[in-house]
């Protein structure tokens, strides 16, 4: 969780990052990714983005070339915001209960991590999908892609922060195995998804830090992008139910659970209770739902929140074999490998 400090809730100012990072396009790419590159639509006065990130004035906050949220009355709310080469990174935190109203319409898109909220009342409402009255708005997540509407109004009952990610479309990665494209990203509504949410946080503390590791906080946007490509592209593939496999509601809290216990072992028949089924059919309902075997999808769940944990160039391969689980840096080296394709060491390279 965030803490932010009672006098920069007071003045209600905005900070930025002072400092300049390298593009991470202008880094080695993974293998079968190709970061496209070309004239930012982030670019103020006339002055294109050369890849590095940027000290935003107080005046563009509100809008760069009106691509960020529109919020009323602006007051209720302090704003702080870092931006890079096609990412920009807003963390908007709300001062007072008052009613405030969002908006947002652009040619980029937009991803709200929803870190705390409660309101006592409000309603959401994402292009065509059906509004929310959602209260509790704690780890939910909202896409909004780009040209599609966006509004939303409420009355916090607890002060809530929001972490905003706006994303060029022509400047997210591009992933070679027929990845989802621009027009096939479509808008979801108070989602939930742990990686997502998790690596967000983790940029939002470094931004109050004041991003002293530069690149680290510009690596974190861009996992931001490479997983949200990610999961559109596995809700893309998704087939529907088919005889045989996990209800939707059992999918749901059997995933839910691995995420939240990565780091430990997970029996099979602890998995099949929470979904009151017997160990050996629920293996073949995971299996038919998931396509690999309970424990596999534990491993490769695991080594994708390794991946977010190597962005951060202060912590060393072995700490993080030892936060997910792994008793030896030899274990988790050889599952990293046979998962992701690469050794930890080798994949860290690809971000530096």
């Amino acid at each position: 969780m965030l803490t932010y400090s009672q006098a920069s809730n007071a003045a209600r100012r905005i900070n930025f990052d002072e400092t300049y990072a390298r593009a991470f396009n202008e880094s080695r790419p993974g293998p079968g990714v190709k970061l496209l590159r070309f004239d930012s639509h982030f670019e103020k006065d006339g002055q294109p983005s050369n890849g590095r990130a940027r000290r935003l004035r107080d005046s563009d906050i509100g809008h760069v070339n009106g691509h960020a949220l529109a919020i009323s009355p602006a007051e209720v709310v302090s704003r702080r915001a870092s931006a890079w080469d096609g990412i920009k990174v807003e963390v908007v935190q709300s001062v007072t209960h008052d009613k405030v109203e969002f908006r947002f319409r652009a040619p980029c898109h937009l991803l709200l991590v929803y870190e705390e909220g409660v309101r006592d009342e409000g309603e959401t409402v994402v292009g065509g999908v059906p509004s929310s009255a959602l209260r509790t708005l704690r780890r939910k997540l909202t896409f909004v892609p780009a040209g599609h509407d966006y509004r939303e109004w409420q009355r916090p009952r607890v002060r809530s922060r929001i972490i905003c990610f706006y994303f060029d479309p022509a400047k997210l990665p591009i992933h070679s195995d027929a990845g989802p494209t621009v027009a096939s990203l479509t808008p979801r509504l108070f989602f939930e998804n742990n990686v997502l949410w998790d690596t967000a946080v983790k940029l939002a503390i470094a931004m109050e830090d004041g991003c002293e590791s530069e690149r680290y906080c510009e690596a974190l946007g861009v996992v931001v992008a490479h997983e949200l490509l990610r999961m559109h592209a596995n809700l893309r593939r998704r087939r529907p139910p088919v005889r045989g496999s996990l209800a939707v509601w059992q999918q749901r809290i059997v995933a839910a659970y691995i995420e939240e216990h990565l780091a430990e072992p997970i029996p099979l028949k602890v998995l099949a209770e929470l979904v009151h089924l017997s160990p050996y059919y629920f293996c073949r309902a995971f299996k038919q739902s998931f396509g690999v075997p309970p424990h596999r999808y534990h491993i490769k769940r695991r080594i994708e929140r390794a991946k977010t944990l190597l962005a951060d160039p202060a912590s060393s391969v072995t700490e993080v074999a030892l936060e997910l689980g792994f008793s030896e840096t030899s274990s988790f080296s050889a599952a990293f490998r046979h998962t992701a394709g690469t050794t930890p060491t080798e994949y860290r390279r690809t971000l530096a």
